[in-house]
């Protein structure tokens, strides 16, 4: 740990431009490799109130608060921060977010609040994020967390399909409305990619567990292992009573590569791999039980945070070499440079411009070698980044017991085949109000990935929280056109 002079927590405001920015504190990635545990190292409070007294509160909109897909007001809680008023800025940022000890940890912070911060212009920003983390985590500690519920419910039933981020958001602003909500979802336990997804070294299970449960007090119940578009429809759902119905999956579907020796044992799609490696056996499907076995040599095939993951969780699985191919450059990477630095700390390797064409068996049968074509950077494609061209003659073979391919994600169509009047695009999208999230089926909401297409936790939760209200406005004027006699569009 870095030793902070305790006399800049008296210093002057107009002199916070003279503190000195004290980088994070994490453990070494000797220790580290060697288990799933978190791997920064959390603040105290003297460390809390230095780093909060660097904001030097920019006039509103500040563009913190602007880069903030849940809008938290992050100077007022910077200020509550440095004047050691935890609590009082823990509520200040549940005011905002539904989960803000979770995206505290998993927010891409340098390209949202962090990346924002005009400290940027000299130096480095405020660490928002770990201040984040310190309030909500010292308010569970000294206090506890509660979901504030009226003392009486509305009679009204909400149904949630998918209980990851957007899912879990959704509910907790209807339990503050007086909603009976149940959450459905394909897996054992709540959480989605925050469960079943994310590492625990990056986030632990018992920070989306101990969130859960604040849900679970609050009355929200849970339904797991179903399937809803398999084992029952969205139709059922109506015929069971729930009068509106949230639709959060997200994109889970593993992206394919359509290359030869895709098939081979030893060749993970980055959702399985994950689970395998980093969820307890107890929380797992019988498919998915058991770590992979994954010999000396590990490839990683993609570049996003996925990819990281990946990564690292192999270096702790015991593998001697892990190597991430990918076919741009270190710049056009899509996943977070922090996640990348941290890989790299603990032993990843980059081979940066090389595309696998095919996966080669061992003697065993499965899979020994990748071969690799290195790359070069044309014109931009549609994306903005430089598209990569294969360089003829340039194969090589690489050496592989494990691949991983972390390509992306795709949406499950499963929920709109089967659900009449709900209308899709692009590779099964749902279409919905980007402010209600309202569908093309009355009484049918959606938000998060499986309407934008991948993107961040944080979104996720904002779209979750902006359906809720949708939500509740469609149900009272279904009441209020019953009380009337008006004929309103219900759900069928």
């Amino acid at each position: 740990m870095q030793t902070i002079p305790s006399e800049f927590l008296d210093i002057n405001r107009k002199e916070r431009l003279l503190i000195p920015f004290f980088d994070l504190d994490t453990r070494p990635p000797e220790e580290r490799v060697c288990d799933f545990n978190d791997v920064v190292i959390a603040f105290d409070e003297e460390r809390a109130r230095i780093e909060a007294a660097r904001c030097i509160h920019c006039p509103d909109p500040a563009p913190c608060v602007d880069a903030c897909p849940v809008h938290n007001d992050i100077p007022s809680a910077m200020w509550l921060i440095e004047q050691g008023r935890y609590l009082e800025a823990a509520a200040l940022y549940r005011e905002t977010s539904s989960m803000p000890e979770i995206c505290s940890r998993v927010c891409p912070h340098e390209q949202l609040c962090q990346g924002s911060c005009v400290r940027n212009k000299e130096e480095e920003p405020v660490l928002t994020g770990m201040l984040e983390t310190f309030v909500t985590d010292y308010e569970r500690q000294v206090k506890g967390v509660e979901v504030p519920v009226p003392p009486q419910k509305n009679g009204h039933q909400v149904a949630i399909v998918g209980a990851g981020p957007a899912g879990l958001s959704c509910a907790e602003q209807l339990l503050q409305k007086g909603y009976d909500v149940t959450l459905f979802d394909a897996k054992p336990a709540p959480g989605g990619l925050l469960t079943y997804g994310i590492p625990n070294f990056k986030l632990p299970k018992e920070v989306v567990f101990a969130r859960w449960e604040d849900l679970e007090r609050a009355g929200a119940k849970f339904v797991g292992n179903t399937y809803i578009g398999k084992d029952k429809t969205i139709d059922d759902l109506f015929n069971e009573g729930f009068e509106a119905v949230f639709i959060g999956v997200g994109t889970e579907i593993d992206a394919p590569m359509n290359v030869e020796g895709e098939d081979l044992p030893g060749v993970y799609k980055a959702t399985e791999y994950l689970i395998r490696a980093n969820v307890d056996p107890a929380i797992l499907p019988p498919e998915l039980q058991g770590k992979p076995e994954i010999g000396d040599k590990v490839v990683v095939v993609g570049g996003g945070d996925t990819a990281s993951d990946c990564l690292r969780s192999s270096l702790r699985l015991g593998a001697k070499e892990v190597t991430c191919v990918y076919r741009r450059t270190e710049k056009e990477m899509p996943g977070g440079a922090k996640d990348r630095k941290l890989a790299k700390e603990e032993g990843a390797r980059y081979m940066f411009l090389t595309q696998p064409v095919r996966f080669i068996a061992g003697e065993d049968g499965r899979v020994g070698a990748v071969e690799c074509i290195h790359m070069e950077l044309g014109e931009p494609d549609e994306s903005g980044r430089r598209r990569p061209i294969p360089i003829e003659g340039s194969n090589f073979i690489l050496e592989a017991d494990t691949v991983v391919l972390a390509l992306g994600y795709w949406p499950d169509e499963t929920i709109g085949k089967t659900t009449p009047g709900l209308e899709t695009r692009k590779w099964g999208l749902i279409v919905a109000d980007p402010e209600t999230g309202a569908t093309t089926r009355p009484g049918v909401f959606a938000g998060g990935d499986d309407v934008t297409g991948p993107s961040l936790v944080v979104t996720a939760v904002a779209a979750g929280r902006r359906a809720a209200k949708g939500i509740d406005e469609y149900v009272r004027s279904q009441e209020e056109g019953a009380k009337s006699g008006e004929a309103l569009p219900v759900a069928a």
